[in-house]
């Protein structure tokens, strides 16, 4: 009798909300605010604590630093002086000039800066030593709560700085950045659009502008009217290049703004140009048209463009031709969905599947452009516990018409209609793709099997796209109990198996857990291509369980019999997906070895199963493989029993909850 639990888990994005609290005391940062004016004290946050702990990970300060308030390093401390602009970032003794980067232009964009700032925050009436920073952490906004207490050397900030020394809304959000992410040290190298993202909850785009498609000018054009940030850069090839200033005005190594595009009809033909801005407000181009340089020569005195695309939420209300976002949270765990790339087939469609609809066409064209964006979750803030960034990357495939998770077969004849560029380490991995409407399969993945992370996969498209998980869905197809056979109707194997049941069972024809784990080891040991150690007291216990009818805790021949029939088929299923003849079964041929025995899966499950089943080489013995099963059939059975007709749900109360989780 089938049933189905399908996965009704929301997958698009929320609209715009109240960051999450993240304190550890459960207050927001307005009721710790209040408690330490109620208390005239300044608050000490106990979460990033001033302490080496919060600077460095691997290593001691090279020097003794001090924490102060700022109003211990000078008379008259001021979150902000005059409006916070470029020219209150100076770099520290840090290499985190990425993040830097990303500062300078948060600050050319009020909306996203009063996002990540908060306004109404000072040193004046009311002070008490607290500050609040807001920072989007895969699809959600965290509201960060920090003390003003700063590292100090000779009464200088160590760290990022103001040019006005009374100025400190920029120290204060570096170690607001900090405390997200674990530590002053595990900012230490990064790319600004990582930044850009938490600064907004955009995704990013990094153009190699000598390698940019054809349709480049119409991507920036598009890009402008969303509302997205745009910077761009001049490649340095030594240290010394840094700020280098070429013959036409342009510095090397230094983060520009692009504000605008146009097309203008100069003398009977169209001129196409691009506004490039230095957030110095000094040296500018020089070339023709000033500010306003030609598409053309931008295109061949800049190298890089990155792109940061806002999600609806961060725009302002009227910003026209806003992204359509769907959001997909993810993990590998190994031996269940950690399957690596296309390079290793046999455990390659394992990952998780990630189903897209793309239904309508862009405006005018005749395919769907979106970007995908594939992002390894936390491994900055996992730095301190040896945690590098994994390298990951994604394929997408032509769907096939049907709602299941796709296997090995598939992927062994079906090339990919598109992937990213390149598998590499970074934090997110992102590209640009126009295909025809259908349907298609995205698939993320590690570069290597068996690596362990979280992940989130965000669908940007210009038109609405339609997403969700292969594997949401859970399908139990048991088959009813068949009814005992006469003696009269036995098979000669069934007759053979009676004798060995008289012989074990005595006079009352009934065999206790004891009994049965001597004569299931017994029928095993002659089944030389599998390989168990023996069946365990525990498994029989819980085939007595699934297969006792009169609640007696023991099993009389036509039960055993029914059994012994399973049995049978699941050893059949076992040496089946035992493709390599070892004896026992890779973790990662488990969910279609549970389909076969009528147990569809989602990833969730899978991953509890193989984390409690496997051994430390993703291989299941035939005894775990036994019980994994029993238990399987036991809980589905009792659920069937216990819930009403076509429903999804049971109710339980302490009692039900306690009998049920016992007898499974």
């Amino acid at each position: 009798m089938p049933y189905t639990y399908r996965d009704s888990s929301p997958r698009a994005p929320p609209a715009p909300q109240t960051a999450r609290a993240t304190h550890s005391t459960g207050q927001t940062y307005k009721e710790l605010k209040l408690e330490c004016q109620q208390k005239g004290t300044l608050f000490e946050d106990c979460d990033f604590p001033a302490n080496d702990s919060s600077l460095f990970y691997s290593e001691k300060p090279p020097i003794p630093f001090v924490w102060k308030r700022p109003g211990e390093i000078v008379k008259d401390p001021q979150f902000i002086l005059g409006g916070a602009t470029r020219t209150d970032i100076c770099q520290g003794d840090l290499g985190d000039c990425w993040l830097l980067a990303a500062i300078a232009s948060l600050t050319l964009n009020e909306n996203t800066l009063t996002r990540v700032m908060p306004p109404d925050q000072d040193f004046g009436p009311g002070y008490a030593g607290i500050f609040h920073f807001q920072f989007w952490q895969h699809n959600e906004w965290l509201d960060i709560v920090i003390d003003d207490r700063l590292p100090t050397f000779k009464d200088r900030l160590v760290f990022l700085h103001s040019a006005d020394h009374n100025e400190f809304w920029s120290a204060l959000l570096e170690k607001a950045y900090a405390k997200l992410n674990g530590s002053y040290e595990a900012l230490k190298g990064g790319s600004t659009i990582e930044a850009m993202e938490d600064f907004t909850g955009g995704v990013g785009e990094m153009y190699e502008i000598k390698k940019a498609p054809e349709n480049f000018y119409e991507i920036l054009k598009k890009a402008l009217k969303r509302g997205s940030m745009v910077g761009c850069s001049i490649d340095i090839s030594s240290a010394a290049e840094s700020e280098a200033r070429t013959p036409y005005g342009l510095i090397k190594g230094h983060a520009y703004s692009v504000t605008g595009i146009d097309e203008v009809n100069y003398q009977g033909r169209n001129v196409k140009l691009i506004r490039v801005r230095n957030p110095w407000g000094q040296v500018e181009w020089n070339g023709a048209w000033s500010d306003k340089m030609k598409f053309d020569d931008f295109q061949s005195r800049f190298d890089k463009v990155e792109i940061c695309n806002l999600t609806p939420d961060a725009l302002e209300d009227n910003a026209t031709h806003k992204w359509e976002v769907t959001v997909h949270q993810g993990s590998w765990v190994r031996g269940a969905t950690a399957g690596g790339c296309r390079n290793f087939i046999e455990t390659f469609w394992t990952n998780p599947q990630i189903k897209l609809q793309l239904t309508e066409k862009d405006h005018g064209e005749d395919d769907c452009t979106f970007i995908a964006a594939l992002m390894q979750k936390d491994r900055r803030k996992l730095k301190k516990l040896g945690a590098q960034m994994l390298t990951i990357g994604f394929a997408i495939y032509e769907s096939p018409r049907q709602d299941e998770h796709l296997t090995k077969d598939f992927f062994r004849y079906h090339p990919s209609k598109a992937r990213s560029k390149t598998y590499i380490n970074v934090r997110e991995v992102s590209d640009r793709f126009a295909l025809p409407p259908g349907d298609y399969i995205v698939m993320p993945t590690t570069f290597e099997p068996h690596q362990e992370a979280d992940f989130c996969l965000r669908i940007f498209s210009e038109k609405k796209a339609i997403t969700k998980e292969m594997d949401g869905n859970v399908n139990v197809d048991l088959p009813e109990l068949p009814e005992p056979s006469s003696p009269q109707q036995e098979t000669e194997e069934e007759e053979q198996f009676r004798t060995l049941f008289k012989q074990i069972a005595g006079q009352d024809m009934e065999i206790s857990a004891e009994e049965l784990e001597y004569v299931l080891n017994a029928v095993l040991k002659k089944t030389n291509n599998i390989k168990f150690k023996k069946i365990s007291l525990l498994s029989c216990r819980n085939i007595i369980s699934l297969m006792d009818s009169t609640g007696n805790g023991k099993l009389e021949f036509n039960e055993f019999k029914i059994f012994w029939d399973k049995l049978k088929k699941w050893i059949g299923i076992y040496l089946h997906f035992d493709s390599d003849q070892s004896g026992t079964m890779s973790s990662y041929e488990l969910r279609l070895a549970l389909k076969a025995a009528g147990f569809q899966l989602n990833n969730y499950l899978l991953q509890l199963i193989v984390l409690r089943y496997s051994d430390d080489q993703y291989q299941i013995e035939f005894d775990d493989f036994l019980n994994c099963l029993i238990r399987l059939e036991n809980a589905s059975r009792v659920f069937q029993a216990l819930s009403a007709k076509n429903r999804d749900f049971i109710n339980l109360n302490i009692t039900d909850f306690i009998n049920l989780t016992m007898n499974i």
